[in-house]
């Protein structure tokens, strides 16, 4: 149903067109990214970055496929330290609802303690946001207490690997 792929540079086109076309669904939810990172030099100069940080090992970055080929999503793991690291994930408006997201945050915690060798991930969402909580807690994530989130009340989530 969905394939996660290490991000590489040869994803750039595809991730460029995948962020420009959600970007006012991403927006709904999340702070919008800004002008600059749509731009072509703005967004080479944010994956040159994304690219470095996975290469120090600091972050592992993610896209998702779905079986027609489609990029229809990013799942992330950051600030990896002392075998945890936090989850983070955006699916497109065309593939919500039917099950992907579930599944990318499944298949990356497996990614996470085969490829990794993490022990533990921890996640972040606003309390309104019903989707994402559900997603959370069908993987195995455990509320681990409550915190703000861009100004808003929101939840973190835990699970053991």
């Amino acid at each position: 149903m969905v394939r996660l792929e290490r991000l590489r540079p040869d994803h750039a086109d595809a991730l460029l067109a995948f962020e420009r076309e959600n970007r006012a669904y991403f927006a709904r939810t999340v702070p919008d990214r800004g002008d600059t990172f749509f731009t072509p030099a703005g967004f080479a100069a944010r994956l040159r970055s994304l690219l470095t940080e996975q290469g120090l090992g600091v972050c592992h970055f993610h896209v998702l496929f779905d079986d027609e080929d489609r990029l229809v999503g990013r799942v992330n793991l950051m600030d990896v330290e002392d075998g945890s690291a936090e989850l983070g994930y955006r699916i497109g408006e065309s593939a919500a609802g039917q099950g992907v997201a579930t599944a990318a945050v499944g298949a990356m915690c497996g990614l996470a303690a085969r490829a990794y060798g993490l022990s533990a991930l921890t996640a972040i969402t606003t309390l309104d946001n019903l989707a994402s909580r559900t997603v959370l807690e069908r993987n195995a994530f455990t509320p681990a207490g409550e915190l703000t989130v861009d100004g808003r009340p929101g939840i973190a989530y835990r699970r053991a690997l």
